[in-house]
């Protein structure tokens, strides 16, 4: 085929002859391209153009496609996937109405820097001059939210337009990327001339996290930490790759001082560390052990894991981060940003002994242990106990398991005993949604993180508002065979609106329902549903759990009236 321009490459024939240069499809090159990164699955629910193209091209490399029930759980479980294997996250949707379904989905990723690429229907150039039916822009939709946009078009420039989105998606800011691909430019052919010696010949992307850090920082750097005699470690999402994790475990064993974790930053210093000393929010309850302190070394933690409060503190600050972030609560004394790697290694040579104590840091921990303790009516199950026996049930089974399940938590009040009375021993150990908090997040992260290792289970921590949100995708861990045991925090209520309803002294309106019955819906879609309305009865419904080889969803009904003061205990 002729090129229409002259300075276009030129694109082969459709159907190759014996004499053609071996040829792929744009979908078979983005395919392959993503499987060099790491991605193992595509998540989504497609729709008859793109997408089908997406999935045999996916089919005949070996990549599995798992079929969501909900755009926007299919874009989480390809945004948790991305995490857990350090890939990109790979997902389809149709145009229209499947795009817009899914862009909670994008925001997640976004703010939670995630890679991602969401490839998504699109219509033509020809089709664009009279189609109105399920047409808006839809990149104007997603531009706030991704970080690179492409058609793919022509094929010929596909292969480059495919490493810089997946270079985009890596970068040191992670997020996601728009691929909106119309189902006749995704089977164009790709001249072998235009590969460049083979998509498989090329490195995967580079992510910017490496390089020579500036030695006068460095030095002011290392200045402070040696002046400080009780430094904090506040450890945030960007230092979970297992390279930062171990440098971080080395530099705080040196230090011998107290660490702190954000929600996405638990286990990468073990919760059985004698220096781990909690949670960090940015809110009350870690303000003692902060108040103990005399500088705070933040590493990896990005503001937008914090809450919604002015920064409480005065001490210096040393930041250490993979890109200065363009909003922030502060203006750190140091701020090292590039490799995190070369960053730990600077300050770990000029570190020595601290003047805490183990004795103290384990204070500490045990006082926020008691702050943060769920005070209910005692009737029922409360959500502290809902968390502990859960735990001391898979304990029992530990050696049978081989390790604790991973646990996903949805946004709620019941994330408040479920991040902080669950133990976690490696990064990642807990997903969840901090950065933009979003409820339906448990399920599908779950879901995925069953498929990301299927001989290890998966507890999906969820309230019942959030679940009900992401129902459907119930029916995708029964078909997917997964060990994926969901919890619900059944109280009938959107329980942290609740309770900001009830602190301004409103009456309730709009915030509570019945309590449906989870245990017969998971039936329905042919899983195992069991209740529990009491302690004994939770541990019996978690070892039939553990028991079983599939999903189960556990309905516990929880008593919501210590909520309030477990709020106020964590926040202030």
């Amino acid at each position: 085929m002729t090129s229409d321009a002259g300075d276009r490459p030129p694109v082969v024939s459709r159907v190759p002859t014996p004499e053609s240069a071996p040829v792929r499809t744009v979908s078979d090159l983005l395919v392959e391209r993503l499987l060099q990164t790491g991605t193992r699955r595509l998540f989504g629910l497609p729709g008859g153009g793109t997408s089908l193209d997406l999935i045999e091209s996916a089919r005949v490399r070996g990549m599995e496609f798992v079929l969501a029930r909900h755009e926007c759980a299919a874009v989480m479980m390809a945004a948790t996937a991305a995490d857990l294997e350090g890939s990109v996250g790979l997902a389809l949707t149709t145009k229209g109405p499947g795009l817009a379904n899914a862009v909670n989905g994008i925001a997640h990723a976004a703010l939670d820097r995630s890679a991602l690429a969401l490839v998504a229907d699109g219509f033509s150039d020809k089709q664009r001059s009279y189609v109105t039916h399920q047409w808006f822009d839809q990149r104007a939709v997603l531009a706030p939210l991704v970080s690179a946009h492409s058609t793919l078009a022509p094929a010929a420039s596909a292969p480059a337009e495919i490493d810089r989105l997946i270079g985009a998606a890596l970068a040191p800011r992670r997020g996601p990327v728009h691929i909106e691909l119309n189902g006749s430019d995704a089977r164009e052919l790709v001249a072998a001339s235009s590969l460049a010696g083979g998509s498989s010949d090329r490195p995967s992307p580079v992510t910017n996290e490496s390089g020579a850090l500036p030695s006068a920082t460095v030095d002011r750097g290392r200045e402070l930490l040696r002046q400080a005699r009780r430094p904090v470690l506040v450890l945030g999402l960007e230092a979970r790759r297992p390279a930062v994790v171990e440098r971080i475990r080395r530099l705080a064993e040196t230090l011998g001082c107290a660490v702190l974790v954000t929600y996405k930053g638990k286990g990468i210093v073990s919760d059985e560390s004698p220096l781990y000393a909690g949670i960090f929010t940015g809110g009350a309850a870690e303000q003692a052990t902060v108040a103990s302190a005399d500088l705070i070394v933040l590493i990896g933690a990005d503001p937008v894991e914090f809450i919604l409060q002015p920064w409480p503190y005065q001490l210096p600050v040393l930041e250490l981060g993979l890109y200065r972030h363009p909003v922030h609560y502060l203006r750190a004394e140091v701020e090292l940003h590039g490799s995190l790697e070369a960053s730990l290694d600077a300050l770990t040579e000029a570190a020595r002994p601290s003047d805490w104590t183990t004795g103290e840091i384990s204070k500490h921990r045990e006082r926020m242990r008691h702050d943060l303790a769920y005070r209910g009516s005692g009737q029922g199950i409360d959500p502290q106990q809902l968390v502990t026996h859960t735990l001391e049930v898979c304990a029992i089974h530990r050696n049978a398991l081989g390790q604790l399940p991973r646990v996903s938590i949805d946004a709620g009040a019941h994330m408040f005993s479920a991040t902080t009375f669950w133990p976690c021993h490696a990064a990642q150990d807990l997903l969840i949604s901090n950065g933009l908090a979003t409820m339906g997040y448990a399920l599908p992260a779950a879901i995925a993180a069953a498929l990301h290792e299927r001989d290890r289970p998966a507890i999906a921590f969820t309230g019942d508002g959030g679940l009900m949100m992401c129902l459907a995708e119930l029916a995708t861990a029964v078909e997917q065979r997964l060990r994926c045991i969901v919890i619900v925090f059944n109280d009938g209520a959107l329980s942290l609106i609740d309770i900001k309803q009830q602190s301004r002294q409103l009456p309730a309106a709009g915030v509570r329902w019945d309590r449906p019955d989870f245990a017969q819906v998971m039936q329905g879609l042919g899983g195992r549903g069991l209740r529990a309305d009491s302690p004994t009865a939770l541990r019996k419904a978690v070892e039939q759990a553990l028991a079983t080889d599939g999903p189960v969803l556990i309905d516990a009904a929880v008593d919501p009236s210590g909520y309030p003061a477990q709020l106020r205990a964590l926040r202030g």
